[in-house]
């Protein structure tokens, strides 16, 4: 089996190792959502992950998910991450961008004037963030079927504009709660359309963002982000035959176009499903346990080195150690992350933990 630290060849990329960097929320962009000076400097530290990705970015303003999240919606934003995609690029990286439509996640607080969507007119039932703070969930409109190529134009044109700002590819987000998730569940999608019922009709939007997306700048630069069974944010699935259903049809529906991976959050990484998914979709592997369980080292090494997967996600790690390969490579001392500064703004906790020098 390749150790953690060998290449990897990752559709048109050859990546240096096999850390590759979560999604990770840090909320430190402006009202406008443009990357700024903050974002080009924590990127380009981390460059030296086998695959820096940003945290999720909004395709468009009518699906912002929380305060401080950076777009990809206009050419401002892609000026922003042309800035970031360079200094990357300069320290040896590879960049690619999340892309997430927050759904009923959303918060009429952040659209400035639009309504959450959502495939069914069902809240979350949890707390979400807005610019006024954290605020009680709404219930959402429910999309109608003719509404639906345009989120999947969105997409597009958000990836579009994306690699034209220099962004080796992107990554949809098809995971936690958000609108492909919650379309993909039973638990949050209650349509009687061809979106909705079967397994298969609920795999539907996911399959067409995807393919539309490649179909505008290439399989090679796509990837997708699953979390089956995460149950999270309201988004329940605890019947697994309809879950191998639902996450079947979706891989099915796009195993003609040779992604550039899929990445799959699982808390049982060496469970069933796991496998069963990663067989099913036939190509480059990416993998993690979820929230509850920081990937450390040695479950880094245990998902490549043992076989689970093609490559680790690591989150929390690689927000306090921008050097987090080399450390692991050579047994150093780690950096500890600091929740407190998470999500709160400014360098403190998100540009100033040292490196090892």
């Amino acid at each position: 089996m390749p150790s953690l630290f060998d290449p990897l060849d990752l559709g048109a990329l050859r990546l240096d190792n096999r850390v590759t960097m979560a999604a990770l929320t840090r909320q430190r962009a402006g009202e406008d959502g443009v990357p700024t000076d903050l974002h080009v400097e924590y990127y380009r530290q981390r460059a030296s992950a086998g695959l820096v990705m940003s945290e999720g970015v909004f395709p468009a303003f009518s699906c912002r998910s929380f305060p401080g999240q950076a777009g990809i919606a206009d050419a401002d934003h892609a000026a922003g991450w042309a800035r970031v995609a360079e200094a990357v690029h300069d320290d040896g990286g590879r960049l690619f961008l999340q892309i997430m439509h927050g759904g009923r996640m959303c918060h009429p607080d952040l659209l400035r004037g639009a309504e959450p969507v959502a495939p069914s007119a069902i809240g979350p039932g949890v707390p979400v963030r807005g610019f006024s703070g954290k605020l009680e969930g709404s219930v959402p409109r429910a999309l109608q079927a003719e509404e639906l190529p345009g989120i999947v134009q969105e997409f597009a044109d958000a990836a579009r504009r994306a690699v034209d700002a220099g962004v080796d590819g992107v990554e949809i987000h098809g995971a936690n709660g958000y609108l492909l998730h919650e379309f993909a569940a039973a638990s949050s999608n209650r349509r009687t359309d061809r979106y909705g019922g079967s397994p298969e009709n609920r795999a539907r939007l996911t399959v067409e963002v995807v393919r539309a997306v490649a179909a505008e700048i290439g399989a090679e630069r796509t990837a997708l982000r699953i979390s089956p069974e995460h149950d999270v944010q309201g988004v329940l699935e605890p019947d697994r035959q309809d879950v191998l259903a639902t996450y079947g049809a979706i891989l099915d529906g796009l195993a003609d176009l040779d992604l550039a991976y899929l990445s799959v959050l699982h808390r049982d990484i060496d469970g069933d499903l796991v496998a069963a998914l990663r067989e099913r979709f036939g190509g480059t592997f990416l993998l993690n346990s979820g929230f509850a369980s920081p990937t450390d080292l040695a479950e880094a090494r245990h998902i490549v080195e043992d076989g689970l997967a093609d490559a680790a996600v690591v989150g929390r790690a690689l927000i306090a150690n921008p050097d987090l390969v080399r450390r692991w490579r050579e047994g150093l001392d780690l950096n500890e992350p600091d929740p407190q500064t998470f999500y709160v703004g400014g360098a403190r906790g998100y540009t100033d933990y040292p490196t090892a020098d």
